[in-house]
């Protein structure tokens, strides 16, 4: 697998899915939280939910739900919730505005694709967001492609640097996607938002499922 280091020396694609990326933005309707025990420790060393950016929400007692038979179920035990569409999501409360909240984890299967964002409001990443992002990108990656732990390194390192890069405004939003795991064609872009109430930008994955 040949992991590209430099961001600009990537091969750079059109997205097809990028409508599909676009439309995964702020809900309107009251998010519900749920949240389920681990029965075995994750392999990534995680020491609280990625799908809980609200200090609150870590000292709120594990609810017992019933377990789903998604593809992407495991995410319940980081938090995450599943929507009518088939989506799983994380809400956030609005550190600047009270009474407001939106989605800012979105994943989806896009025709044999896993199309994962992490949306940043007007453009800015909230407290935490950052290092959640990646735990996000990094636990699909290791769930759902055929990699080894030196490549998944490698991996990580890239999209640490993509996401750096963002939060420090030198890459711009773009419907264009930079490719970072030849093999499985997997790509990573900043894109702005096409849709939905959500004024800002998403960064998004989009990774191959393997196939049955």
């Amino acid at each position: 697998m040949n992991i590209i280091v430099h961001l600009f020396g990537a091969i750079v694609l059109q997205v097809s899915a990028l409508a599909a990326m676009s439309s995964m933005a702020m809900s309107d309707d009251q998010p519900l939280r749920v949240y389920t025990q681990s029965a075995a420790a994750s392999q990534q060393k995680i020491t609280q939910r990625i799908c809980s950016l609200d200090p609150i929400d870590n000292l709120l007692p594990p609810l017992q739900i019933k377990t789903s038979n998604s593809l992407l179920s495991y995410l319940a035990e980081q938090g995450f919730t599943q929507n009518k569409e088939g989506s799983w999501v994380c809400y956030a409360n609005d550190p600047k505005k009270e009474g407001r909240y939106f989605t800012v984890f979105k994943v989806k299967q896009v025709n044999g694709r896993l199309i994962a964002s992490s949306f940043l409001d007007e453009g800015s990443l909230i407290q935490g967001q950052e290092n959640r992002s990646l735990d996000f990108f990094m636990m699909l990656i290791q769930h759902h492609l055929n990699t080894s732990q030196e490549n998944r390194q490698g991996i990580r390192r890239y999209l640490e640097a993509f996401v750096s890069l963002v939060k420090q405004g030198k890459i711009k939003p773009t419907r264009r996607g930079f490719l970072f795991d030849q093999p499985n064609r997997a790509l990573v872009l900043y894109h702005p938002l096409s849709s939905g109430n959500l004024k800002g930008t998403g960064i998004t994955i989009n990774i191959s499922l393997p196939k049955s």
